[in-house]
């Protein structure tokens, strides 16, 4: 039961996600990412509770494959918001 409603709230969070994404204008897409890297943390300590406490091993696995995705999405997040601020740093001649 439990990893039925995990992988439930797993499937809609990447509907919403991918629906929500396709709405942004391309002008406000960077500064929103800089304000999703919070929730992608948030997301990583769920994905760590859902690892550690679930006695499957799929469900193990599935909180592994959480976790790293969680993971790539705040490093990404943040590489991309600093090459957004370096854009607006005036550069040393």
């Amino acid at each position: 039961m439990e990893l039925t409603l995990l992988l439930f709230v797993f499937v809609m969070a990447a509907f919403l996600g991918f629906e929500l994404i396709q709405k942004v204008p391309s002008q406000l897409h960077t500064p929103l990412m800089s304000g999703s890297n919070a929730i992608s943390g948030i997301t990583m300590v769920g994905a760590l509770a859902a690892a550690g406490t679930m006695d499957s091993s799929l469900g193990k696995w599935l909180g592994l494959a959480a976790l790293i995705l969680a993971t790539i999405n705040v490093v990404g997040g943040y590489l991309v918001t600093d090459r957004m601020l370096g854009m607006f740093r005036k550069k040393d001649r």
